[in-house]
């Protein structure tokens, strides 16, 4: 009888080597961006007018993020992202060591083919998502007592693009790339006493990348992209993250007008807005031009868990503290 035989160790690291030579130049093969506030901050109300990257396996969002989240400690991040072909909007939450709680909420509108005004309204009482001043989904109770815990450093704002797989966003097909997300403007309202009130707002009207932002020099979290700072640009007024082919970085085009004229809109629950238990699973399945699906509450969750994303990176540049931090923290400049 011939049995078989174990590889060498010889072998089996030259095979590992293989593996991650391969793995590193997938990874350069394609060039994504992320652009994201230095600043952190505190409670309140967190709004940006995008409009999304089409495309399959592309991944197009904006988010929040708290410095150092990680799964043996504690993860706090907050959601918009588009996925897939159908420009699908996914909302997510992470909380704890690493929960999510994804959920694709159905929207009228092209999140890839004009600039919507998204929100997150973080307050002691509840978190929320809105877009174009419709609320999507609402947590409260522990869910947000536990983020609210875990995130007393603050939130930074982040957008980004990048190349997703067949388990989340899709699978992308080189030869319709370059694609690109823009950002029209971006503005952090704080919140106090039951009223939010802005604090700043960034309309990109500078020829270059504006003070208290930088940009991503890591790999995307399936390490099918890498983020390239010339895959950020400020044209004509509009933030342009660029996915591209490597050695085509860059923009050179002309973003998109925003004819609404990029006006906040102020959140509302009016609409199809969606109420959210604080278990973060919502009963209403994405329909209408997503895959009409209708209200089939069981779907819901069971779509989040095929959507699930992998977690970030966890060694994004450290930010700085605002004013706004939550009381008896030391401030850090």
């Amino acid at each position: 009888m011939t049995r078989n035989k174990l590889p060498s160790p010889g072998l089996v690291g030259a095979a590992l080597t293989l593996i991650c030579t391969l793995a590193s130049v997938s990874a350069s093969a394609v060039q994504s961006a992320e652009l994201y506030r230095t600043q952190a901050y505190f409670y309140g109300r967190f709004e940006a007018r995008v409009q999304f990257a089409p495309g399959d396996g592309v991944v197009s969002s904006f988010f929040l993020w708290k410095d150092g989240s990680s799964s043996t400690t504690s993860w706090n991040e907050l959601d918009f992202e588009k996925i897939q072909a159908a420009c699908r909007l996914q909302i997510n939450i992470w909380s704890g060591t690493g929960t999510q709680s994804p959920q694709t909420p159905s929207v009228t509108g092209d999140l890839c083919g004009g600039y919507h005004t998204y929100a997150f309204e973080w307050t002691p009482d509840y978190i929320a998502w809105f877009i174009d001043g419709t609320q999507l989904r609402r947590e409260t109770g522990s869910v947000v007592a536990e983020y609210t815990q875990n995130a007393s450093q603050g939130m930074a704002i982040h957008f980004n693009v990048w190349v997703g797989n067949a388990s989340f966003g899709g699978v992308l097909d080189p030869s319709i790339l370059p694609l690109y997300e823009y950002i029209d403007w971006v503005q952090y309202s704080s919140y106090a006493n039951g009223s939010f009130q802005q604090q700043w707002r960034e309309d990109f009207d500078g020829a270059g990348i504006p003070a208290g932002w930088a940009v991503g020099d890591w790999q995307s979290p399936y390490g099918l992209s890498t983020h390239n700072p010339l895959n950020v640009n400020v044209v004509n007024g509009v933030a342009v993250l660029s996915l591209t082919a490597d050695g085509a970085t860059g923009y050179s085009g002309v973003p998109p007008v925003d004819t609404d004229g990029g006006s906040s809109a102020l959140p509302s629950d009016a609409g199809t807005a969606e109420a959210a238990s604080s278990s973060g699973c919502g009963c209403r399945a994405a329909g209408g031009r997503f895959g009409g699906w209708g209200q089939v509450p069981v779907l819901v969750a069971f779509a989040g868990l095929l959507r699930r994303r992998p977690r970030r990176a966890s060694y994004r540049r450290p930010p700085t503290f605002s004013s706004t931090s939550p009381p008896g923290r030391q401030l850090e400049g």
